[in-house]
C-alpha cells in the first residue's frame, strides 16, 4: 500500500505541473490571435498567482481539516475546471476568470503533497516528488507546439484537460489507499500546529528561506511566461519553434530534479542547493553571450537543471529547520512567498518586455540568482551538517 501511494503522490503533482507551462508556450499564439499586448499575460498570472497564494496561506488549516488526500483531489478538479475555460476562451476576461480555480487548486496540493513527503519520506523522494512536476511542465509545452502547429492553441488546452480528469479520477478511486497506510504506521501521526504569519517570520532563518523561494520561483517563473517569447522576440523564430524550444527549459528542471534523487545520496540539500545555483549562473551567462539559438536552448536548458533542483531540496529542509509540528504551516508560508514571486517577477519582466524588450531576458534572470545565493549564504553560514 505505502509503494501504491507515493506512486499516487507522484502522480498528483505531475497535475501540478500540467497547467503551469501551458500559458507560456500558448501565449505568442494567444496574444497574437486576440490582438492583445505582450504584457497582457500579468493580467493572468497575477490572478492565478493571488489565488495560489491565498490558498497557500490557509492551507493548514484546510489540510487539518479535511486531510491530505481529500485536498488533492478536489484541488485536481478546480484545475481540470481551469483547463477546459481556458480552452474556451476568446478574450482577455475569459482568459482571466480561468485563472481564478487555476490558482485556487495549485496552492493548496502545493503545500499538502510538499509537507506530506517532507515529513514522512526524504530528500531524495522529495527530488522525485518534484521530477514528476517537470514532468508535467514538460510535457504540456510539446503538446501544446503540436497543437499550435495545427493552428489550434486551444486544443492544447483541451488535451490537457483530459489528462487532468484521468488524474484526478485516480486520486477520487484510491482514496481510501490513504487511510489504510495511515492505519498501518506503527508511530503515532505528529499533530501539526498552526502559526501565524507574523509569528512565523520572527523565527530564525525564516528570512533567508523564503528569499531563497522567492528568488528561485522568480526565475522559473519568467522562464514559465516569458521563456518562449525571448525566443520569438530575440531570436527571430516562429511561435511553433518557440513553444518546442521552451521545452527544452522544463527538460532541464526535470533531470536536474531526478539527478538530485540520486545526488542526494551524496550530497547534502546544501551542497545540492549550492551546485544548482552554480550551475545556473553558467547558464544565464550562455543566454547573456550573442550565440545562435542552439546555445540559448542550452542556456534555458542548464537553467532548469540548476534551479530545478533549489526548491524540493529548500522544502525537505522545512521539518529540519523548523519541526514537524510547525512544518505544515511553514511549507504554506513558504508557497505563499512562492507564489509572490510567480505573481510579481513576470509583471515586472512584462513591462520590461513591452517598454524596452525580451533581449533582457538573461539580466533580470542574473539579478534574481544574485539575490538567491545571497540569501543561500545568509541561510547556511553558520549551518555546517544540513
Amino acid at each position: 500500500m505505502a509503494t501504491l501511494l507515493i506512486v499516487v503522490i507522484y502522480i498528483s503533482y505531475i497535475s501540478l505541473g500540467i497547467p503551469d507551462s501551458l500559458l507560456g508556450a500558448a501565449w505568442p499564439a494567444i496574444y497574437g490571435e486576440m490582438s492583445l499586448p505582450v504584457s497582457y499575460a500579468n493580467f493572468i498570472t497575477v490572478i492565478h498567482a493571488t489565488g495560489t497564494i491565498v490558498s497557500s496561506l490557509v492551507s493548514a488549516t484546510v489540510i487539518k481539516r479535511f486531510g491530505t488526500a481529500k485536498v488533492t483531489f478536489m484541488s485536481t478538479v478546480l484545475t481540470c475546471i481551469a483547463l477546459v475555460s481556458f480552452s474556451f476562451s476568446d478574450n482577455i476576461i475569459m482568459l482571466c476568470l480561468s485563472a481564478i480555480p487555476l490558482g485556487l487548486g495549485a496552492g493548496s496540493i502545493d503545500t499538502a503533497l510538499n509537507n506530506y513527503v517532507a515529513v514522512n519520506y526524504n530528500s531524495s523522494q522529495m527530488s522525485f516528488l518534484h521530477s514528476s512536476y517537470g514532468v508535467g511542465v514538460t510535457m504540456s509545452p510539446y503538446l501544446m507546439s503540436l497543437a499550435i502547429g495545427d493552428g489550434n492553441w486551444r486544443g492544447g488546452f483541451r488535451t490537457m484537460f483530459f489528462i487532468q480528469l484521468s488524474i484526478a479520477l485516480l486520486v477520487f478511486f484510491t482514496l481510501p489507499v490513504w487511510k489504510k497506510v495511515k492505519e498501518k504506521k506503527a508511530e503515532p501521526e505528529v499533530v501539526q500546529k498552526t502559526v501565524s504569519i507574523k509569528k512565523a517570520i520572527s523565527m530564525p532563518k525564516v528570512k533567508p528561506t523564503l528569499l531563497i523561494f522567492i528568488g528561485s520561483c522568480a526565475i522559473e517563473s519568467i522562464c514559465l511566461v516569458y521563456g518562449a517569447t525571448f525566443l520569438v522576440e530575440s531570436r527571430g523564430i516562429t511561435e511553433e519553434q518557440g513553444a518546442q524550444c521552451i521545452t527544452f527549459y522544463f527538460l532541464g528542471m526535470t533531470l536536474g530534479r531526478i539527478l538530485s534523487g540520486f545526488l542526494s545520496k551524496k550530497l547534502s540539500p546544501k551542497g545540492i542547493i549550492i551546485l544548482g545555483e552554480s550551475i545556473t549562473f553558467i547558464a544565464i551567462i550562455l543566454l547573456l553571450s550573442p550565440l545562435n539559438l542552439t546555445f540559448a536552448t542550452i542556456g534555458l536548458f542548464m537553467i532548469g537543471l540548476g534551479n530545478g533542483p533549489i526548491f524540493p531540496n529548500m522544502t525537505h529542509l522545512a521539518p529540519v529547520h523548523f519541526g514537524q509540528e510547525l512544518s505544515q504551516s511553514l511549507i504554506g508560508l513558504q508557497m505563499a512567498s512562492s507564489n509572490s514571486a510567480i505573481l510579481l517577477a513576470p509583471i515586472i519582466f512584462g513591462q520590461i518586455a513591452e517598454h524596452i524588450g525580451a533581449h533582457l531576458f538573461p539580466h533580470v534572470q542574473m539579478i534574481m540568482l544574485i539575490l538567491t545565493a545571497g540569501a543561500t549564504l545568509l541561510l547556511f553560514k553558520r549551518k555546517k551538517h544540513i
